[in-house]
């Protein structure tokens, strides 16, 4: 399984798409700084392209990524959250990260810790992940490979990596079932409060 991750960094290098396990649910996981990799992963899904994804994390100087810098209230509340399943939404106004954000002008991002040793590496060699859940849009997300490749078929060749158009992804790392509860979801207001918009496996109080 070692080499796995290994060949899912070699593939995610080269703006490749890999399904693996998170902190959370299995992953469809790209590069968030590869345009054509997200896009890749929108046709993949049949994902609506106005809906963005969550971004993984392992640092808060990977929030310079994206331009963004924490006020103190912010970085508070992360320091009580994370790292753990729950997912935060900030502010991103820039336009060269639309792709991201996709006019939403916000990215929700989680943070990896280091209990979860592969992702966290395969972050710090990487860096940050879009990892919207296995599943083509409407459908429930997948709980195992087994159920991901009804999805979307066999891995693909590697020497077909990032070549355009299909809906195969290039590569599967199995991790038995994954029957964790998705993230809780929490978004920053503009008035300087939190919202919480999906309560997950983890109960956030404010």
């Amino acid at each position: 399984m070692q080499n796995d991750w290994i060949k899912a960094e070699e593939i995610l290098n080269k703006d490749g798409v890999v399904v693996l396990p998170t902190d959370t649910l299995y992953g469809l996981i790209g590069k968030a700084d590869s345009k054509k990799a997200v896009e890749r992963i929108y046709e993949i899904k049949g994902r609506n392209e106005s809906k963005p994804f969550i971004v993984l994390i392992n640092s808060y100087k990977q929030f310079k990524n994206f331009g963004i810098i924490l006020n103190d209230k912010q970085e508070k509340f992360l320091k009580k959250v994370w790292p753990g399943q729950v997912s935060v939404i900030l502010p991103c106004l820039f336009r060269e990260f639309e792709y991201i954000h996709r006019g939403t002008h916000s990215i929700a991002f989680r943070m990896i810790g280091k209990r979860n040793r592969n992702l966290y590496k395969l972050i710090n060699n990487v860096g940050p992940l879009v990892a919207p859940s296995v599943n083509p849009e409407g459908k429930e997300p997948a709980i195992s490979i087994k159920q991901a490749k009804k999805y979307f078929g066999p891995a693909r060749n590697s020497r077909d990596i990032a070549s355009a158009g299909g809906d195969n992804v290039d590569l599967y790392i199995n991790a038995g079932m994954r029957m964790s509860e998705p993230s809780t979801l929490v978004k920053f207001e503009s008035n300087s409060t939190w919202k919480i918009l999906r309560q997950g496996k983890i109960k956030v109080n404010f």
